[in-house]
């Protein structure tokens, strides 16, 4: 028995050990270059202030889903290939007659993208999907909430390479939120900024807190 033990312990040493997985891009540009960024700008006293994006949430609505159903399985199949994770369902909260709503009836999916996944998302989709945008000339700064979130929303899924246009017989749009823990929406426009996303230019002056102009 003792033998055997220390054959398979030999034979484990030996076998090749799995490579550590790379890490996000754009996690490690956060990391390295927008952490000391945010803390001069903002003059943080602390890296644990230093805002940071906590979660990507993409969600499409399928209102007619309750005529067609087959409608919201393809947008769900659409939604996971985009995301790479496996979409949540919604349904109704309430019943609306005059929109022939059900209470708890489906009416769109969801997908919310977390660490590795959530970069790996925003990677692509700042650098392949939105360069796809008919005319794009950036996306609009006006669409934060007042509690350092942003909600930007897409017309066309396919954008998205991994959506093949040939197989799309309905084209339907997305919300995608970036929820950070930012404090102040200035805070939250300068993070996603420094990631890459691609806003407007201003048409006012961003001042540092504290600052004149």
């Amino acid at each position: 028995m003792a033998k055997e033990k220390s054959e398979k312990q030999q034979k484990s040493k030996d076998q090749p050990k799995a490579a550590a997985p790379t890490p996000a891009r754009l996690w490690v540009h956060y990391r390295k270059e927008i952490v000391g960024q945010m803390m001069k700008r903002f003059r943080y006293k602390s890296v644990m202030q230093v805002p940071r994006l906590e979660k990507i949430s993409v969600n499409i609505g399928v209102g007619k889903a309750t005529q067609d159903p087959k409608m919201l399985d393809t947008a769900v199949k659409e939604l996971e290939a985009i995301t790479g994770q496996k979409a949540v369902v919604t349904r109704a909260k309430k019943a609306i007659s005059n929109f022939k709503l059900r209470e708890g009836i489906p009416i769109g999916c969801r997908v919310t993208l977390r660490r590795a996944r959530m970069y790996e998302f925003l990677d692509r989709f700042i650098n392949v999907a939105l360069p796809r945008v008919r005319d794009f000339r950036g996306v609009s700064d006006k669409s934060f909430d007042g509690h350092g979130n942003y909600t930007v929303g897409i017309k066309e899924q396919i954008i998205f390479p991994e959506v093949d246009v040939d197989k799309v017989s309905r084209i339907s749009g997305m919300d995608i939120t970036f929820v950070t823990t930012a404090e102040t929406d200035l805070e939250a426009y300068e993070l996603l900024k420094s990631l890459g996303v691609p806003f407007v230019k201003r048409q006012e002056v961003l001042q540092t807190p504290g600052t004149q102009a």
